[in-house]
């Protein structure tokens, strides 16, 4: 039984912008209605620019300083402007900067080895984003099911915006407008296991999970969740995917989120972290999956591209056991700080190592209260009304860390 739980303009060949076209362009702009922009509106952005960046700090236009206590929402976790990885970066620029995957790709196959040794999987599939990597694992997984398409999700789930991916994603303000969904998807509670077999159908072939839900606001799921999955998953022949495009990459004290709870799924997507803020990601497959994907069933054409795999390659070789120990350890010292102050908005502290959620009290605007702390110069991010994200880099420090604290402890207790 299948259960769902939601259901400038220059003359042709002219090297300059004639006079003409000067006086038309004033006009243009002229009559288009206040406050237009040639972006698409699709985000609400905050009215700052950042002009430059180093370690944990952002500066805007105006040269004010910011302590980045999001990342680019998981996104720069060894801090902007690693020396690190921008040489690189460097390097492979003055090199090459994109063949195609018609050919061998400079740095693909050794950072292909180092996902599947630090997963336990086999082979590595590149492209471009999270939702990228999403929509190869849905499409790995029905490949491999030869006929069986049906993917169980979760409720709260967040997996992408493109089709399928938003599909999978079990939270109508990401559909609303986009219906009809792409079918096959049902969306069960997250963290509850003992609903599964009575959503077990024959045309089942996967379930998908983030082993922390992320977007819907650092949801940590009971333990023993992930591991009643696998068995679950292996009780019927299904595959288990792990989407861990912002849990993944060291964030949470791991290498993989999932790795808290010693499994292997048989699928894990990320992307964010994995390159420090150059577009890159990837679906990691085990040798069962990686075998039924044979050429020209899927591809990308800027998917591994040299200069973001130079990126992952620095990331991933600074992603030891001393550093994912130490981002464990900063979490819980940043996570204590906040108990500390015993702020009443402050209902529930939740999260694992550097992925850390504020859930506010009823009443209490997370929104608001993110926007007065951009103001004191703090950058943090929000998931609905109330709650704080907060996804420090991997380099702060404990001064960094107070500073933060007393920030939040004064916005937080304004009123």
């Amino acid at each position: 039984m299948r259960t769902t739980a939601l259901r400038a303009v220059a003359e042709p060949g002219s090297s300059s912008i004639q006079p003409e076209n000067i006086a038309q362009e004033i006009q243009n702009k002229e009559n288009k209605p206040a406050g237009t922009k040639a972006l698409m509106q699709n985000y609400s952005r905050y009215s700052v620019e950042f002009a430059k960046g180093s370690g944990a700090y952002l500066w805007d236009t105006n040269g004010k300083k910011y302590l980045d206590f999001l990342s680019g929402i998981a996104v720069t976790g060894f801090g902007h402007n690693h020396p690190v990885i921008k040489r690189a970066v460097e390097n492979q620029l003055n090199n090459l900067w994109h063949v195609s995957n018609l050919f061998e790709a400079s740095g693909q196959e050794s950072l292909a080895s180092k996902l599947a040794e630090k997963s336990g999987l086999s082979s590595v599939f590149f492209c471009n984003s999270g939702t990228e990597a999403n929509e190869a694992a849905i499409k790995f997984a029905r490949k491999w099911g030869k006929g069986r398409s049906h993917i169980i999700t979760a409720v709260g789930g967040f997996h992408g915006r493109t089709m399928g991916s938003m599909s999978a994603t079990g939270q109508y303000k990401v559909w609303d407008g986009f219906q009809p969904l792409t079918p096959g998807f049902s969306y069960l509670p997250f963290g509850d296991s003992s609903v599964l077999e009575d959503a077990y159908d024959r045309n089942l072939v996967a379930v998908m999970v983030e082993p922390i839900q992320g977007e819907s606001g650092i949801i940590v799921p009971p333990k023993g969740y992930l591991k009643a999955l696998r068995e679950f998953c292996d009780r019927h022949d299904l595959l288990l995917i792990f989407d861990e495009v912002q849990t993944g990459m060291g964030r949470t004290g791991k290498f993989f989120a999932h790795q808290w709870e010693e499994l292997k799924p048989d699928i894990i997507t990320v992307a964010k972290g994995i390159a420090n803020g150059i577009p890159l990601g990837a679906a990691i497959c085990s040798e069962k999956v990686a075998k039924e994907i044979t050429p020209g069933c899927h591809g990308s054409t800027f998917g591994g591209n040299p200069l973001a795999v130079a990126a992952a390659n620095a990331v991933v070789d600074m992603l030891d056991s001393e550093t994912l120990l130490k981002n464990e350890r900063l979490g819980n010292m940043l996570m204590n700080a906040i108990e500390s102050l015993n702020i009443e908005s402050i209902k529930t502290i939740r999260g694992k190592g550097l992925l850390i959620g504020l859930e506010l009290t009823e009443g209490c605007s997370a929104k608001q209260a993110a926007k007065k702390l951009l103001e004191k110069g703090v950058i943090v991010g929000t998931s609905g009304d109330t709650v704080i994200r907060v996804l420090p880099p991997f380099v702060i420090s404990m001064e960094e860390i107070v500073a933060f604290t007393q920030a939040l402890n004064e916005v937080l207790n304004e009123n």
